[in-house]
């Protein structure tokens, strides 16, 4: 396991933290400021221990309560509030440090792909559909199907 800074103490930075060697940059984090070149790492803490989050909670929780409500439907079921984001999320890191392999879903396949857009038709499938639809138009003006070329000769 790597050695952390106190101050990054059980943070995840991904694939570094894990171990990788990845070229990298500190100005891809939040938090750095690119005037003074530098990362604040209290502002980098913040996001990844979903400080960002409970703040939009909390901004949300006042002004808008609906939204909040359908938004943040599934935090609510898990009973968790704003103030307990930091606390999840230690748990979450903990738990992953304890044991990182890859577990297997419980939740089942769907059963049919959904679609959405409109599934292509065969070149018979889009003419019978266009005879279709010239028929509905006729019958609504009141003509009949190929009657009326058939008078004109």
């Amino acid at each position: 396991m790597l050695e952390m800074d106190a101050e990054y103490e059980g943070n995840a930075e991904g694939a570094l933290d894990g171990g990788l060697d990845i070229p990298h940059s500190d100005k891809r984090f939040a938090g750095f400021n690119k005037e003074g070149k530098n990362l604040d790492a209290e502002i980098h803490r913040k996001y990844i221990y979903g400080g960002h989050v409970a703040g939009y909670m909390k901004l949300l929780m006042e002004d808008e309560p609906e939204k909040y409500q359908s938004h943040f439907s599934n935090y609510l079921k898990k009973d968790l509030a704003p103030e307990s984001m930091e606390e999840m999320y230690k748990n979450v890191h903990a738990a992953i440090r304890a044991d990182p392999s890859i577990k297997k879903s419980d939740k089942e396949a769907p059963k049919e792909h959904k679609r959405y857009n409109p599934k292509k038709l065969t070149y018979d499938e889009r003419k019978a559909s266009l005879i279709q639809r010239v028929k509905a138009l006729n019958s609504a003006i009141g003509g009949d199907d190929g009657d009326e070329d058939e008078d004109d000769e």
